[in-house]
């Protein structure tokens, strides 16, 4: 078996689970694992590890990352995102690019993350699977 490291582009529509499942079946082993879960919609790089190369993923997620995003101000959905059923919305237009800088800035550095309002895996409101 070789050991070692698969860089991907996930498409939107595909769990990391997925990723994995489709690297499994690729690679011929069952020794797969990635480095941080990307929510279905999202897209972007997903490390896999397999083989041993699976013991060093916690390595991998220690280091810094960037996100790209498209926000939509003024709605507030079920999900905390763009795929949830809109529960309020309100006039965004008087929000100035300064007031925006200013919520970005405080989002650079160490930050503890907050859950998303909805498991992904099991779509319960409020509560995590375990």
């Amino acid at each position: 078996m070789v050991d070692g490291f698969l860089v991907v582009d996930k498409a939107g529509g595909m769990t990391s689970h997925d990723v994995v499942a489709v690297g499994r079946k690729a690679l011929g082993t069952r020794k797969v694992g990635h480095a941080g879960t990307l929510d279905p919609m999202a897209t972007g790089i997903l490390v896999l590890g397999f083989g041993n190369g699976t013991r060093l993923l916690q390595y991998i997620t220690d280091g810094d990352k960037s996100y790209v995003a498209t926000v939509v101000l003024g709605a507030s959905t079920v999900t905390d995102d763009k795929e949830g059923e809109v529960l309020t919305s309100t006039d965004a237009s008087k929000v100035v690019d300064s007031e925006i800088e200013k919520m970005l800035k405080a989002m650079i550095g160490t930050i503890a993350q907050r859950p998303s309002s909805v498991c992904l895996c099991c779509q319960s409101r409020g509560r995590a699977c375990l």
